[in-house]
């Protein structure tokens, strides 16, 4: 749990921060620390595949899981619930920019990557399973300084952003606890590995060297779990 609460301050404290100092930064300094964050989430994303088990399960659970997740539409989903979580937080914030379209779209990124990133459901999901927090933990890292750089131009309600940031790893933290009895430790690295392909694809979003659509991959981590597990159990005997 300690992860997900590291994540949140640091979202706080970045999103303060930023409202506070942010139009002192250049813009060429926070266009370069983006880049950065994109090479430390392919970098993690690295360390969680080579810990995989059963490559052609995870591979499927990959394709299967990005196909469901774009056959229900589940990144519209996500940035439809981001719009409508818009609405409300801009009738708070009381400043002449929060009704342009570039304020709008920024607050949507804002809480799509915060709530709904790769790194974020994974990390909450591994902490529920094995109590390791090793990703939150580096995530938070990179979320106080990329919540600093958001505060910059949307000011004080990047910290608002923090609210439903902590339902939805909370809920996802003690989800996984539910899960994690009727896993194996080769269930959990294949999970782990599959974590790991959406993380490298996170940090190439956050590079902009290519545009996943980092949501619609989300349910390939429920998919690996029955994957690996028949996997191991009917496959493996036969080869």
């Amino acid at each position: 749990m300690i992860g997900i609460i590291a994540n949140i301050l640091c979202v706080i404290a970045g999103g303060i921060l930023g409202a506070l100092f942010g139009k002192k930064l250049p813009e060429d300094l926070k266009t370069k620390i983006n880049s950065v964050f994109g090479i430390c989430a392919i970098g993690m994303g690295i360390n969680s595949i080579i810990l995989m088990q059963n490559m052609p399960a995870v591979i499927l659970a990959m394709i299967l899981g990005t196909a469901f997740g774009s056959l229900i539409h589940l990144g519209d989903a996500i940035q439809k619930g981001g719009l409508a979580l818009q609405k409300p937080i801009s009738k708070i914030i009381k400043s002449d920019t929060s009704q342009t379209e570039e304020f709008k779209s920024l607050l949507v990124t804002t809480l799509v990557l915060f709530c709904s990133s790769g790194s974020g459901i994974y990390g909450s999901l591994v902490a529920g399973m094995t109590g390791e927090s090793t990703i939150l933990l580096s995530k938070s890292i990179l979320d106080l300084f990329t919540a600093l750089i958001f505060a910059c131009t949307l000011g004080f309600v990047t910290v608002l952003v923090a609210i439903p940031q902590t339902i939805i790893f909370f809920s996802l933290f003690f989800m996984a606890k539910l899960i994690f009895p009727h896993t194996t430790p080769h269930m959990i690295n294949d999970f782990k590995a599959c974590g790991g392909f959406i993380l490298i694809a996170t940090g190439l979003r956050i590079a902009k060297i290519k545009e996943f659509s980092i949501a619609d991959m989300i349910p390939a981590m429920l998919f690996v779990f029955p994957l690996s597990g028949l996997w191991e159990r009917f496959i493996l005997p036969l080869l």
